[in-house]
């Protein structure tokens, strides 16, 4: 319900955000996993996984592991809106590139991470 408040205040130009944030309690399908949306796969009260489509286009999904002892390994929180922040950037080190920074829900693109396209 909150992703849908959102998401109209976000139509309205209310509140800003390039993701929005939802708990799942599984990995979500390729397929099934839409642009602008992050997944963050809690099993047993553990966050484990956060997923989501490149914001650079490309198409790939990202998965960041949650787990605090694996390396490598990220944080993410979620604002009252569910947008998330994610902690350290993300770097794709495939063909994409991308290198970013997210901070409620708005993708920061680092200088050395543009999309190529």
């Amino acid at each position: 319900m909150r992703n849908f408040i959102a998401k109209i205040l976000r139509r309205f130009g209310l509140l800003r955000f390039d993701l929005i944030g939802r708990v799942v309690p599984s990995m979500p399908e390729k397929g099934l996993l839409l642009p602008g949306d992050l997944a963050v796969v809690v099993d047993g009260g553990v966050e484990k996984w956060a997923c989501m489509r490149c914001p650079g286009g490309c198409g790939e999904t990202i998965s960041l592991s949650l787990n605090p002892s694996r390396r490598p390994r990220w944080k993410v929180g979620l604002d009252r809106w569910h947008r998330p922040t994610i902690e350290p950037s993300v770097w794709q080190k495939n063909e994409c590139g991308c290198h970013f920074i997210i901070r409620n829900g708005i993708v920061h693109w680092c200088a050395d991470g543009r999309p190529r396209r």
